[in-house]
């Protein structure tokens, strides 16, 4: 059973290192990345209209919310819920297609970043060291290679899942039946906001919430020990589908609900709860449901309003 608050993917954990490395150009990646964004300028405003702007707007909400926020990151990685292996997939494919990176490569650059960032130091990268134009031009572009990197088994039901093998394998071949179906129903319009407006700007953005939810903003919450910490950014919650309640994740990385506080408007928590509603979803965690967790230390008076009784006990004697 994987446990609610570690690195599960990762193996090895005592002889890596998550200072010493290098970063080095991601081919495949950064091509991909350039294409996306010059198609965005050369074609983006010869094909705009007010309905191919509506297909951006309903594909990146659907990939993003339902996609890359719960099916990826909050079931995958994290499983913060239980449903059929069939909606697994389903949510994961539809992660795919925000168009980042296969689940497998996701998995491990998430999980290597969150073990480095809880350390007592990490590489400059990770610790968004070069400001915000040269932070994202090495994220779209580049890769970091650890001199002693963790090792990665993402376990059974993953590593073993012949459909996220080829989902990982074919992550950028699955835009082309969604461009097909777009450029049959509108045309070049729907085509070029539907996938290279629509990639752009999603991957644009998980950028952009990953600087700043790790730089700055408030806080109810700090993981004892860590050189990075995180932190809650309220305006970009809504396209970022709660994704931005950071300092929330991080406390509690297992919880399906990020935006724990009153006014914290948390739309893929939302898509849990219809999920759970219509029988699709069941064991939702939430601060509340989980085992109590060592090591974070509220810093508001409202931190410890939405946790268990056990946990309240556990994180008072850190104030």
């Amino acid at each position: 059973m994987k446990d609610a608050f570690k690195v599960n993917s990762l193996t090895g954990l005592d002889a890596a290192d998550p200072l010493l490395g290098k970063l080095v150009w991601d081919g495949p990646r950064s091509i991909w990345n350039a294409a996306m964004f010059l198609s965005v300028f050369i074609l983006g405003p010869l094909y705009f209209t007010a309905d191919a702007l509506l297909v951006f707007v309903v594909l990146a909400g659907i990939t993003l919310c339902s996609g890359h926020s719960v099916g990826i990151h909050r079931l995958l990685i994290h499983r913060s819920f239980k449903c059929s292996k069939i909606l697994e997939r389903t949510l994961v494919w539809l992660g795919t297609l925000v168009g980042m990176g296969g689940p497998l490569w996701t998995i491990r650059f998430h999980d290597t970043r969150d073990w480095a960032q809880r350390q007592t130091n990490c590489h400059a990268s990770l610790r968004h060291e070069r400001g915000l134009f040269m932070d994202g031009v090495l994220y779209l572009n580049c890769k970091l290679k650890l001199d002693k990197p963790p090792g990665f088994e993402p376990g059974p039901g993953i590593d073993d899942d012949g459909f996220y093998i080829f989902l990982q394998r074919t992550w950028m071949l699955q835009q082309i039946p969604i461009a097909l179906l777009l450029y049959y129903w509108g045309g070049m319009p729907w085509l070029v906001w539907g996938v290279f407006v629509r990639v752009a700007a999603c991957t644009s953005m998980h950028w952009f919430i990953s600087y700043f939810a790790h730089t700055r903003g408030p806080q109810d919450w700090t993981v004892d020990g860590a050189v990075i910490q995180a932190h809650n950014v309220p305006f970009i919650a809504i396209p970022t589908m709660g994704e931005s309640w950071h300092s929330n994740h991080h406390a509690f990385p297992s919880s399906a609900k990020h935006g724990l506080y009153p006014g914290q408007i948390d739309l893929g928590w939302y898509f849990v709860c219809l999920l759970g509603k219509l029988g699709l979803a069941w064991d939702i965690k939430l601060p509340t449901n989980m085992p109590p967790r060592q090591g974070i230390t509220p810093l508001t008076a409202r931190a410890l309003s939405v946790v268990s009784p056990e946990q309240a006990a556990v994180s008072a004697a850190n104030k």
